[in-house]
């Protein structure tokens, strides 16, 4: 039986995801290697500016909310549901690892969404459905990516 979470806690898994990623993507930043170097560069660097934005934004709403967002890198690796990767990987690989990540967090957000409306949150649902969204666009793209 799976246990529902209310919405901090929802709220609060994904900052710690948001956290995970962003340090993942700034990883690959560094560390891509091979004929994609230069758009791949360019796109984690994006991809970890718009996850710090993100971080910040899920804090603020937590705040705004009555909530207390966890703050600490160890509560990120405690709540996350998606890991960290310190293989080596080539482009491909951390490009899939990325839509991993993402297909994780969506579908995470959707329940999350639903959590939202059921206390009648709508700023925060909004924030999720845009977040969707986003995240939905950048697996498309990245898939795409993967195919050529």
């Amino acid at each position: 039986m799976t246990q529902t979470l209310t919405l901090e806690q929802v709220m609060n898994q994904q900052l710690a995801n948001w956290n995970v990623l962003y340090t993942k993507l700034h990883r690959f930043h560094w560390y891509v290697k091979g004929p994609h170097f230069f758009t791949l560069h360019e796109k984690f660097e994006e991809l970890y500016e718009e996850a710090a934005r993100t971080i910040d934004e899920l804090a603020e709403r937590l705040l705004i909310t009555g909530g207390k967002p966890i703050s600490t890198l160890k509560e990120y690796i405690q709540f996350a549901s998606i890991g960290e990767t310190s293989e080596k990987l080539s482009a491909e690989e951390m490009v899939q690892a990325i839509v991993n990540d993402y297909s994780q967090i969506i579908s995470e957000l959707k329940a999350g969404k639903e959590a939202a409306e059921q206390e009648n949150d709508e700023v925060t649902s909004d924030m999720f459905t845009e977040l969707i969204e986003k995240l939905s666009k950048h697996n498309w793209m990245l898939t795409s990516f993967l195919q050529a």
